[in-house]
């Protein structure tokens, strides 16, 4: 066997590797030229819908009918066709006439809005005692006002808002080979401007290139200048007063003072009342200058632009407030659970929000600050559901999840395929098409840092991942995959940590499935698990209760055919609606009386029972979809060990430092590489504070971690780590 591909290879051997590669693949593997689709049959799928529970107005109103079929358009793409002139001249200068084309709203008397803003009156007025301005002349709050203003944004200048749009296309021209954009979703944002509204947009900021690409984006389709705001500590004088006149938003310094200073007062109110349609080509120079490498690139690469459904902040408001019911903090609900001084989970939410806590949000109500917090819990859910799965996600999850030790190419393939098609199965988009074997070869190439090519004689490859850090790569990549099988990935550790003390871990999948499982012990133990696994990797809909995502987790196991339905002895049929199953309540009602006839009057059957199907392919299904939550799972089981030797009281930086060192020693020992991450080793930390393992006390040094008493036996430290590991297969 002949190693293809080095680890760190350099630049003057990548030509050879290509040729070697190149005459490898044009060989074949007798494999036919099977093509992958991002969609199955007509339809491509679409994600990213808003809450129906919370806006449900906007669920209607606001989505296109035909966004299924509408497909793309290259934005970066401008033609003649594109312009009002025809010709040989036009041809060519074609994209300087676009980019003088192009809508610019005029300014408006801002600073005479911001003086008629409520929050500024009542602070001319004195209505806010201590406040900034109080007893000043109106002249002199009204020179405040404009030189808070001047700090945050200037008039912009349409001049260099048009060379710099006619930049960014030649320059993303010469990047990329198109920048895609799906018009059924550019359609609905047309819909919600056309409401008079302001329309604010939110990045998850997957890339570098967000800053510039959005806004030239948005500002092609015809909705303006978009409007960003920034940090003025990231910028120089001179790339703020450039940013300045292409309509950048920079926070006066007073406005991030403490609440009860009354030098912010009227910075804040001057932030909270500006509403100027001007906006925002951010980032563009400094993206530029790492992005130099990139020049002598000869493969350019494709990128597409995701929109998530928009719903009205106005409507949330109104409806998210009855959805809040009571909630416990993770402390009450589970600690007892996992010491076994109880065994009935608490029927109510957990309480954990983790949302930086600026000083803008505290000078908020609580409620509001709640409004806030499950806001951006919405917003990221619908973001995470509306990006598309790339292909390097799902090879790295059959090579970290099924292949570490490697595996035949034809097999891999096969397997990519069969990923990819359960990925759009569920309602995913996935960023790539094409023929199979080519999609296999660009993406082996973008991972060959962390894979080895190995020619074998029978005219095939195997494909083994790097050992050693390179999977913890891996690991960052699969989880990209993650929310498309969350809940089947639930469900199967459910399942798992349910056999646990059942049948041995390493049992046939037949014994396994002899055992019974009624949907009471299922809930609960779903329910222990959701409750341990943090909000940001579950992206729940705030609206939606606990007992809700166990019944779709128990519905997604019985669809993908992991779960069979068994009727217990003795029991009567699911299937039976007989008389007998009426309460008496309903059986002595006169004829003709419906006052009282809801559905919550017939009695509610025995739980129902299922066990493990059968099936040739679900032993690999079940370790597979375990296996997706295996890196966070071991990451708190080794967090709960490294309670014994942790040296506290710490920082949360220290100990989150020393925690991650612990990981990576482990990762070592025992080849886990995957879960040597510090994301992991901070959520872990973060966790076993809201669990009660951890707690934050005050120090002149600053805040410390310490040991609660409760865990500061050894005994149940080892209770909290059997809990863990009852949920990880191996």
């Amino acid at each position: 066997m002949d190693t293809l591909l080095k680890s760190n290879p350099q630049a003057q051997q990548r030509n050879n590797h290509n040729g070697q590669e190149t005459s490898l693949w044009s060989s074949g593997f007798g494999m036919k030229m099977e093509a992958i689709t991002p969609f199955l049959g007509k339809y491509r799928p679409f994600m990213g819908r808003c809450c129906q529970t919370c806006t449900p107005k906007s669920w209607e109103s606001l989505f296109h009918r035909s966004i299924m079929d509408l497909g793309f358009c290259n934005v970066i793409l401008v033609k003649e066709e594109n312009t009002r002139f025809r010709g040989w001249l036009v041809r060519r200068l074609c994209y300087f006439l676009w980019s003088l084309e192009q809508h610019i709203p005029t300014s408006s008397d801002t600073s005479q809005k911001i003086m008629e803003n409520t929050g500024v009156q009542n602070l001319l007025l004195g209505r806010i005692p201590g406040a900034a301005g109080e007893g000043q002349a109106p002249d002199l709050v009204k020179k405040e006002v404009q030189r808070i203003l001047g700090h945050i944004q200037t008039t912009p200048c349409p001049f260099l808002l048009r060379l710099f749009s006619w930049a960014l296309l030649w320059f993303l021209n010469r990047l990329f080979l198109n920048v895609q954009l799906h018009r059924g979703q550019m359609k609905m944002v047309h819909k919600a401007a056309q409401e008079g509204s302001p329309l604010v947009f939110l990045s998850t900021h997957k890339s570098l290139l967000d800053g510039f690409l959005l806004p030239f984006v948005l500002f092609s389709q015809g909705l303006g200048v978009v409007r960003v705001a920034l940090d003025s500590r990231t910028c120089s004088p001179a790339l703020r007063a450039l940013l300045r006149k292409l309509g950048g938003l920079f926070l006066p310094p007073e406005a991030n003072l403490s609440l009860d200073s009354s030098e912010g007062n009227l910075a804040r109110a001057v932030v909270r009342a500006v509403s100027a349609p001007s906006g925002l080509w951010t980032g563009a120079l400094a993206v530029l200058r790492r992005l130099c490498n990139c020049w002598g690139c000869n493969r350019r690469v494709c990128v597409r632009v995701h929109l998530a459904q928009p719903f009205s902040l106005q409507e949330y408001t109104i409806n998210a407030r009855s959805c809040w019911g009571s909630r416990q903090t993770l402390e009450h609900l589970l600690q007892p659970v996992v010491l076994g001084e109880c065994s009935v989970v608490p029927d109510t939410e957990k309480e954990q929000e983790w949302t930086p806590s600026t000083g803008l949000l505290l000078a908020l109500k609580d409620d509001d600050q709640l409004l806030v917090r499950r806001l951006s819990r919405h917003v990221l859910s619908a973001s995470v559901a509306s990006s598309a799965v790339m292909s390097t996600a799902i090879m790295a999850t059959l090579l970290l999840l099924k292949h570490q030790k490697g595996v035949v190419l034809s097999q891999l393939l096969g397997e990519f395929s069969w990923l990819t098609e359960e990925t759009l199965l569920r309602g995913f988009d996935v960023g790539f098409s094409g023929q199979l074997r080519c999609l296999a070869q660009h993406t082996l190439s973008l991972l060959r840092a962390h894979v080895v090519l190995l020619r074998v004689h029978q005219g095939d490859l195997v494909v083994v991942p790097r050992p050693g850090p390179g999977l913890t790569h891996l690991a960052r990549l699969s989880m990209e995959l993650l929310p498309t099988f969350l809940s089947e990935a639930v469900g199967a550790c459910a399942v798992r940590g349910l056999l646990a003390g059942r049948v041995p871990p390493e049992g046939p999948w037949e014994l396994q499935g002899i055992e019974l499982l009624s949907q009471n012990e299922l809930y609960r133990q779903i329910l222990l698990l959701l409750h341990l696994l943090p909000q940001d990797l579950l992206l729940p809909q705030p609206c939606q209760s606990s007992y809700c995502y166990c019944q779709e987790v128990l519905d997604r196991l019985i669809q993908c055919g992991l779960l069979v339905a068994e009727e217990t002895p003795g029991s009567r049929p699911a299937c039976d609606t007989g008389r007998q199953h009426l309460s008496a309540k309903l059986l002595w009602k006169p004829s003709g009386d419906f006052t009282d006839s809801e559905s919550d009057d017939f009695e509610e059957p025995g739980g129902r029972c299922f066990r493990l199907s059968q099936q040739s392919r679900c032993p690999d299904f079940f370790l597979f979809l375990c296996r997706l939550l295996s890196p966070i799972l071991k990451a708190f089981a080794q967090a709960a060990t490294f309670l014994h030797v942790g040296q506290l009281p710490d920082s949360e930086v220290g100990y989150s430092e020393k925690l991650f060192q612990f990981l990576q020693a482990c990762a070592q020992e025992e080849g886990i590489f995957e879960c040597a991450d510090p994301n992991l080793a901070i959520s872990a930390i973060w966790t076993f504070k809201d669990l009660g393992v951890l707690q934050q006390m005050p120090s002149p040094t600053g805040p410390q971690l310490h040991l609660s008493p409760t865990f500061a036996n050894r005994d149940n430290q080892d209770k909290l780590e059997q809990f863990i590991r009852q949920f990880i297969c191996s």
